[in-house]
């Protein structure tokens, strides 16, 4: 053999290693595809459930969510609307005095004589208790009424065979409801 034929042959014989080697390596990577297509075949099997139940959970935390904001906002609401409740009843309790100041100025300018004046300051009177009517301001009956410490204060008791014992016999002071809320209780002389 000469040293071009050894040459070739050499050469050949190295083609046809790298060529078993290529073939050994494709014949690996397909097994190992196989393998790993059997194994995420398996895995997506799985993935439904893990999906379906990853779904539920969420949804079940959506609709707490949801839950909890619309507790939220009603509870939000039922706040705002105290406050402002508890505003207007800060603002009619100061204008009670103011109140009573009318009805005394009244009762004494009666006992005068009925003028003009009067006539105006009783007209003016009478709008200015239907405005705070109107924002929920309801007078305490109480002449007459059984005693109830829930709406009157008992000032002082008198004998009073007319009367049933327990039973309202002046009103001193006037009381007053805001938005059915005692915000002034009566001031009462009580029967014995």
């Amino acid at each position: 053999m000469t040293k071009q034929t050894e040459a070739d042959a050499k050469e050949e014989l190295r083609e046809e290693q790298a060529e078993a080697q290529q073939k050994e390596d494709e014949a690996e990577e397909a097994e190992n595809g196989a393998e790993a297509e059997a194994e995420s075949s398996e895995e997506t099997a799985g993935a439904p459930k893990e999906n379906k139940e990853e779904e539920e959970e969420l949804q079940t935390r959506y609709l707490r969510l949801a839950a909890d904001f619309q507790n939220y906002k009603r509870r939000f609401e039922k706040e705002k609307s105290d406050i402002y409740a508890r505003a207007n009843e800060k603002i009619v309790t100061e204008l009670l005095d103011v109140i009573d100041n009318f009805e005394r100025a009244l009762a004494a300018g009666s006992d005068c004589g009925g003028n003009g004046f009067v006539e105006g300051m009783e007209m003016i009177f009478k709008q200015f208790k239907g405005v705070l009517e109107k924002s929920g301001l309801k007078e305490i009956q109480a002449e007459g009424e059984p005693f109830d410490p829930n709406f009157h204060h008992a000032v002082l008791m008198e004998a009073d065979s007319e009367k049933e014992s327990g039973t309202v016999t002046e009103v001193l002071q006037k009381g007053y409801l805001l938005n059915d809320r005692v915000i002034r209780p009566s001031m009462v002389k009580v029967a014995e």
